[in-house]
């Protein structure tokens, strides 16, 4: 049913990834996996056995007598090729850094393996604790602080210490999957659930999962605690831990509705189900699109189902992502540009209004703008020049913004109705399988072919030029009473003129978000930030300091830190040490690294909670603010910062807080 084509194969196995060691084109190429772990929160370990339909290629092809695995952080028990024990080796490959990208697992072939036929590929293996892939929260680190919890994050290249895997996105795998729990945990899994799980008498159970599906490795996901489901429709469900279960069900409500709207735009529904599961605050994104069972930040929560377009962006990844992939982590803004376009189209039909396509396009710009000043050329390109990093360094809104320009650029050359139709055409060629920006290039000229006005269009300068592309226009018919309300506010703090009486109670989250978007961006511009006594006078008014939503209170905290304004400095660091969003926790320590009242309290705060984090996100804020030994980055270190050993053992001894409040004073003493 799901078969994709021998020139599919050909065109995925010769898409080059600088991420992988596998060797799908001379070695053998995975098809199909059997997954057989049982998983110990005593060790933090997963083990158990992963076994592999492997393709072999055709003759003059199959260059290597050896199977290739990625590998990194697992222990390597034996290994089998149809059941026969075969040699096996964990080699370090030149130019590829075995910290990043882990070791080349290479299963050695019979002599009579015939070309073009399939072997079974058995390893036996076990995960270590210092796995990327996995976060154990004990229980502490739970809501209900009764049973410890697991979930996996693989992507972009964690999946190969999760389980040995050709760990690049053009191999796709159908699988199935028997994992073994303690009896009292609920095992989810990106995949369609077989049956009851079965106790047996040691207190444990079996769990049962098929994903008839292929996918990337990147999209094998689990999620283990103590959990509760409410359902929404037939197909959706949500789950969490009991005590916010209800709230979850409540905030993410339209799931089936916005499901309806992206079938409408694109396909029929292909996954089976569309489960929703909350996890634990230290969840390094807003969500993550595993099929089946997308995973959400709590930070989502905001109680009034304002920030659900998440899941509108994750639904949309059913289509553009999980069933048309990238080829390569090069190409990544095929997942995220067309993902990006697809939420904001479920959007606008969801609530009814065009305009508000164009409205959430201005925030993309602004978060494009802001990334594209951090990164080096390299990354703001849209086809980044990864190289030997890790693909989690180039991470940025580069992907998902600037691709979006891409494509609504091209939209408005052939037309809204055309360039929708073109969208359909498009993810039914690609099904299942995988494509890079040149076929994508290539599909749609042949799509449009006879069409002089796409003639012109410079795909050289969007693929592969550093920075902004050219600056869209959107209507702003629906920002402007945002941006009057801006201007009004930077007219306050430079005294020219009153508080501004507008009313924003009744505002929805985008709207007030669009406000202080202005103002940040204004402020950028200018080279400026505004006072204290301003920053101030809007927590007066408005209660962003204490707003429970995550949008509103990280822009308003950007602002105040600006200000130099200590008032917030509480409520930040409680904000970036009770949720681990990278989103949010990044940008915030940016600017308290950056500014004079919060640097030392960021160092401080950021050693204390580390381990808190998620470890994608350890080690891109390590290396946010240059923490040497930390996770990441270089260029000055601890020590750089202005830390010396003193203070570090004294946080060591008092406590980020007391600590804190001590540099505080000594500052203020200086």
């Amino acid at each position: 049913m799901f078969q994709s084509t021998a020139e599919d194969k050909a065109r995925a196995c010769n898409s080059v990834d600088v991420t992988s060691l596998s060797n799908p084109t001379t070695g053998g190429r995975c098809t199909h996996l059997d997954l057989d772990v049982e998983l110990s929160f005593n060790t933090k370990t997963i083990s158990g056995t992963a076994t592999y339909d492997v393709e072999i290629p055709k003759e003059g092809d199959n260059t290597d007598n050896f199977v290739s695995f990625d590998c990194k952080d697992l222990i390597i028990n034996h290994a089998t090729v149809n059941g026969t024990v075969s040699k096996f080796d964990l080699v370090t490959v030149p130019n590829m850094d075995p910290q990043t990208f882990g070791k080349s697992l290479r299963v050695y072939l019979p002599s009579n393996a015939a070309p073009l036929s399939t072997v079974k590929v058995l390893i036996d293996y076990s995960t270590t604790p210092q796995s990327s892939a996995i976060q154990w929260l004990p229980k502490e680190q739970t809501l209900g602080k009764k049973r410890p919890y697991l979930f996996t994050q693989c992507q972009a290249i964690h999946a190969r210490t999760l389980l040995p895997c050709q760990d690049a996105p053009a191999i796709k795998v159908t699988y199935k999957a028997s994992v073994t729990t303690p009896t009292w945990a609920t095992c989810l899994m990106s995949a369609l659930s077989v049956g009851s799980p079965t106790d047996d008498e040691n207190g444990k159970s079996v769990h049962k999962w098929d994903q008839p599906v292929p996918c990337s490795t990147y999209l094998i996901a689990f999620c283990v605690g103590d959990l509760k489901s409410v359902d929404i429709s037939d197909r959706c469900r949500v789950w969490a831990e009991p005590g916010i279960v209800d709230a979850v069900a409540y905030e993410f409500a339209e799931t089936e509705q916005f499901l309806k709207i992206a079938e409408d735009l694109t396909l029929p529904y292909q996954w089976g189900r569309y489960d929703v599961v909350s996890l634990p605050p230290s969840f390094p994104y807003g969500g993550m699109e595993n099929p089946c069972l997308t995973f959400v930040t709590p930070t989502l929560l905001a109680g009034d189902r304002s920030l659900a377009d998440v899941v509108a962006h994750e639904i949309a990844h059913s289509w553009t992502g999980n069933l048309v992939t990238n080829a390569t982590w090069e190409h990544f803004w095929l997942n995220e540009g067309w993902t990006t376009w697809l939420q904001r189209k479920i959007m606008a039909r969801q609530k009814q209004n065009d305009k508000f396509f164009d409205f959430d396009a201005i925030g993309g710009w602004k978060h494009l703008t802001d990334d594209v000043a951090l990164l080096p050329p390299d990354f703001s390109r849209l086809i980044p020049k990864i190289g030997g990093s890790d693909p989690d360094d180039a991470f940025s809104g580069v992907p998902y913004e600037k691709g979006f320009n891409l494509l609504i650029s091209l939209e408005r050359i052939v037309g809204t109705p055309a360039f929708e139709d073109f969208a359909k055409a498009y993810l039914k060629r690609f099904k299942f399988v995988t494509v890079t920006s040149q076929e994508f290039k290539t599909y749609f000229e042949s799509y449009f072919a006879g069409q002089e006005k796409i003639a012109g269009f410079d795909w050289e300068r969007w693929f592969h030029q550093p920075g902004l592309p050219p600056t869209p226009t959107f209507d702003r018919s629906m920002a402007q009473a945002s941006e009057d309300l801006g201007n009004a506010w930077l007219a306050f703090d430079v005294g020219k003129g009153s508080v501004p009486s507008t009313d924003i109670s009744k505002w929805v989250t985008n709207q007030t978000t669009c406000f202080l978007d202005f103002m940040l961006v204004t402020l950028e511009s200018q080279g400026k930030q505004v006072k204290a006594s301003t920053t101030r006078k809007m927590d007066s008014l408005y209660n962003f300091s204490s707003s429970k939503n995550s949008e509103i209170l990280h822009r308003f905290s950007l602002l105040s830190i600006g200000a130099e304004d200590k008032a917030i400095l509480p409520v930040v660091l409680k904000f970036i040490t009770t949720q681990g969003r990278m989103k949010f926790v990044r940008p915030c320590y940016r600017a308290l690294y950056a500014s004079k009242m919060g640097r030392k309290a960021a160092i401080a705060t950021f050693l204390e909670h580390k381990d808190f984090y998620h470890a994608i996100a350890q080690k891109m804020v390590a290396s946010d603010m240059q923490l040497d030994g930390e996770g990441g980055g270089s260029g000055g270190g601890i020590l750089g910062g202005g830390m010396d050993k003193r203070e570090i053992l004294l946080i060591g001894l008092l406590g980020v807080g007391v600590a804190a409040a001590m540099f505080w004073v000594r500052g203020k003493k200086r």
